[in-house]
């Protein structure tokens, strides 16, 4: 199998039809319906959009010769998915990647049936745009450890698109690079799409849209790829789709061939351990990565980079022109054959794979299919306890094991919590995925109590795999209330008002202190009481306040109880304005803590004046 690098837009390209797919890129809008299929009827395709990528560079490695691949898009009969349980190392995809993009399908799948997004068109173009993220290299919760990008889109062989970001997702503030797994622009992901709002998409539920994030980027190329009402089992639709993620041809067959032979079979391996596509000495992407690896310039997959002679360089071989998608007359001089992409005198031996420098490597040893879990069990039997406002003690952890109770690693299990806490995961996050270890366990980052007290449920699920969900039962208990010995008022002066009128504003000031300290926090109840020394209840006539949160017919309904009251960092606490009904004399209000702490204030309204 031979690999190579190509630009979409090759610089220097003869062929007028190649000037205008430039042409086409540098003036267009973001709407994916713009792209037709003519690829099909034997023309170059004249796309009245941007694509997705800005028409950076992809990967051109194609299948290995040894598997099935007709690559004949959704036309082609559909074996099982997973039926493959060892084969090519090619087939092998990385879980997490795996997991999001046949999470986006099933997203997809509900939202809008009527497209039939297969997951292995997502997996067709992740592994031609970024080799399935750098062959799983992502956190538990799908994001890349690196920054993937593409090259600057400067116009130097690639389209010209200047910053639109500010640097926020490619780090360049003079012009825009491809970003991430699916290799979005970030104009395509932040403006544009359904809602004018961008293509981005929320996969993995943490409430953010990072395209580097292989859950959120997944799901934004399905939803992109389904846009404009396309059913992907329509060749056409299919062909549309893809080309509206990329205007070339070429980038349609080799995504049509890898889309192909995922659907004659794939496993699962770890992340991290995926086939990373080669790449040919003299490659002329410009990509330039934080760590020094450029997208597009690294590869340390298996396969033949090729002497430069082998195939055309761009901007050097006018194209033959296009053909029918998987077929041959890839725009090189030669032939194409499924799966390889050599010249004729120079065959391949299947199963014996060179590295770029052209010396033999050992046939890498196909995985074997990984275990299914079938159970996730907690570990441990207490409850998660914490008070409001710190962090639990305990982290909630669980086991994935097989149907023999054995351990199984590799496993994405999220952690979900319920709308119905503010507790959260670090960063403010109300999901966590963590990936099973050897010995089958995963848990839980820290989980940090909010203000709100009571039980929630956090939920655990293994991410795309069959095994039941797990609940683990969290309490919230509230904060020890702050020591008080006394409660004192900050001034002296009578409180006074007449009947039918309100006290002054901030009439009642008090402040808390403990040992002669400032106690600060104090939980407070102001009741408005009768007279009755002995057994003093909540008056029904006098003095009351309102509730502030009350609304309509009730916002001016006396309340005579008000709670929720609590003493600044001062030790202070102002009550909201009092205010009187037509009854005159002395009331009383009592100011009440957790501990029994009371102070008693008399309030004295006057009649009103009599009128002549």
């Amino acid at each position: 199998m031979a690999a190579t690098f190509r630009r979409r837009l090759r610089r220097g390209a003869a062929s007028t039809a190649v000037a205008a797919l430039v042409l086409a890129a540098l003036t267009a809008s973001q709407s994916p319906a713009g792209a037709k299929n003519t690829a099909a009827k034997g023309q170059e395709p004249t796309p009245a959009d941007t694509p997705i990528d800005g028409g950076a560079a992809y990967y051109t490695d194609l299948p290995p010769l040894n598997s099935p691949v007709p690559p004949r898009g959704s036309n082609h009969p559909r074996p099982d998915g997973d039926g493959i349980v060892t084969g090519p190392a090619q087939a092998g995809i990385p879980a997490t990647v795996l997991a999001a993009y046949k999470k986006a399908e099933s997203e997809i799948r509900a939202a809008d049936p009527g497209c039939r997004l297969p997951w292995q068109l997502l997996a067709g173009i992740g592994k031609v745009e970024s080799g399935q993220a750098r062959g799983g290299a992502v956190d538990a919760e799908g994001t890349t450890l690196q920054p993937i990008l593409g090259p600057q889109l400067n116009g130097r062989g690639f389209a010209r698109i200047t910053d639109t970001d500010g640097g926020r997702y490619d780090g360049d503030r003079t012009h825009d690079r491809a970003v991430g797994p699916m290799q979005f622009i970030p104009s395509t992901w932040s403006q544009g799409g359904p809602a004018g709002t961008g293509w981005g998409a929320d996969g993995n539920g943490d409430g953010k849209k990072d395209p580097n994030n292989v859950f959120d980027a997944a799901l934004a190329a399905g939803t992109y790829l389904c846009a404009g009402g396309r059913n992907l089992s329509v060749q056409q639709d299919l062909d549309s789709a893809v080309l509206g993620y990329n205007h070339s041809e070429e980038y349609l067959r080799t995504v049509l061939s890898w889309f192909a032979f995922y659907r004659t079979g794939s496993y699962e391996v770890p992340d991290g351990k995926g086939v990373l596509p080669a790449h040919r000495d003299g490659a002329n992407g410009t990509g330039d990565h934080p760590s020094g690896r450029p997208e597009g310039r690294t590869g340390h997959g298996h396969g033949t980079g090729g002497p430069a002679g082998n195939h055309p360089r761009p901007g050097k071989t006018k194209p033959n022109g296009p053909a029918k998608p998987g077929g041959s007359g890839d725009g090189h001089t030669g032939s194409h054959t499924p799966g390889g992409d050599h010249t004729p005198g120079t065959p391949e031996t299947p199963g014996t794979p060179q590295t770029p420098s052209g010396k033999p490597t050992p046939t890498p040893k196909p995985p074997t299919k990984p275990t299914t879990p079938t159970a996730l069990q907690r570990v441990g039997d207490q409850d998660l306890t914490a008070t409001a406002g710190t962090d639990f003690t305990t982290k909630a952890q669980v086991r994935a094991a097989d149907a023999a109770g054995k351990p199984v690693a590799g496993v994405p299990v999220r952690f979900t919590l319920p709308d119905t806490t503010d507790a959260r995961f670090p960063a403010g996050a109300t999901t966590a995925t963590v990936t099973t270890g050897k010995d089958g366990l995963a848990t839980a980052p820290t989980l940090h109590a909010g203000d709100k007290t009571g039980d929630f449920t956090l939920r655990v699920t293994a991410v795309g795999r069959p095994a039941p969900a797990v609940d683990i039962k969290a309490t919230v208990k509230a904060k020890p209330a702050p020591k008080v010995d006394l409660l004192t008022r900050t001034s002296d002066k009578e409180l006074t008002a007449t009947a039918g009128h309100a006290f002054a504003e901030d009439a009642v000031e008090i402040k808390a202190t403990y040992q002669g300290e400032i106690a600060a926090g104090v939980p407070i109840t102001a009741t408005m009481i009768t007279d009755d020394p002995d057994h003093p209840v909540q008056n029904d006539k006098g003095p009351y306040f309102k509730d502030p949160q009350a609304t309509g017919d009730n916002k001016d309904k006396p309340v005579r109880t008000l709670t929720g009251l609590t003493t600044d960092a001062d030790g202070l606490l102002k009550l909201p304005k009092i205010y009187t009904d037509s009854h005159p004399g002395t009331f009383l209000l009592r100011l009440a803590t957790p501990n029994g702490t009371t102070l008693t204030l008399k309030l004295k309204i006057a009649a009103p004046p009599k009128t002549a």
